[in-house]
């Protein structure tokens, strides 16, 4: 029903293989409807997601804008991370 809190905790089941399967590609495409909901650990989560490649190609400035994104919400982790993925340009 759109929660971007319930779809990141499925994106969540999915990384970790938490009563289901773990799927890389799976927990991305939930991540990625949570992240365009507005969700912060979500979008926190897909930039991971593209800055390592899993379940997704790597893909720093996708990481990157999606960092960037958590982190103008507040999210000190998602900042850190920004910048840790800014210097591998």
């Amino acid at each position: 029903q759109g929660s971007a809190y319930a779809q990141n905790a499925i994106g969540v089941f999915y990384d970790n293989g938490s009563g289901v399967a773990e799927d890389d590609a799976e927990a991305v495409k939930w991540y990625q409807q949570a992240a365009d909901n507005g969700g912060l650990d979500a979008q926190n989560n897909l930039g991971y997601m593209y800055e390592v490649g899993a379940g997704i190609s790597q893909d720093y400035e996708q990481a990157l804008k999606w960092y960037r994104r958590a982190a103008d919400q507040g999210s000190l982790r998602a900042w850190f991370s920004s910048i840790s993925v800014a210097t591998m340009f």
